[in-house]
């Protein structure tokens, strides 16, 4: 099962593709943000498979980051080796 994991945006890229660095509660991971072209330092997007595809509000990131805390590993399992 593929999740979409809410994360920080920490850098941006300006190219094509637009790409950036978001920070998913400590593992940061490059990410494509050509499908939420909005998205810039500071924001929260949900993030599938490498692309964020919508830019979504800090409370409601927080709830489904608290989930995947209370679940043993589920964010480093869903997102690969660092």
């Amino acid at each position: 099962m593929c999740l979409g994991i809410p994360g920080r945006v920490v850098d941006v890229v300006d190219g094509e593709p637009r790409t950036g660095t978001v920070d998913f509660d400590g593992l940061r991971r490059p990410v494509c943000l050509a499908y939420a072209p909005e998205a810039d330092v500071g924001d929260y997007v949900i993030v599938h498979v490498g692309f964020a595809i919508s830019v979504v509000d800090e409370a409601e990131a927080e709830k489904t980051l608290a989930v995947l805390r209370a679940m043993p590993d589920a964010l480093a399992n869903e997102l690969g080796p660092s």
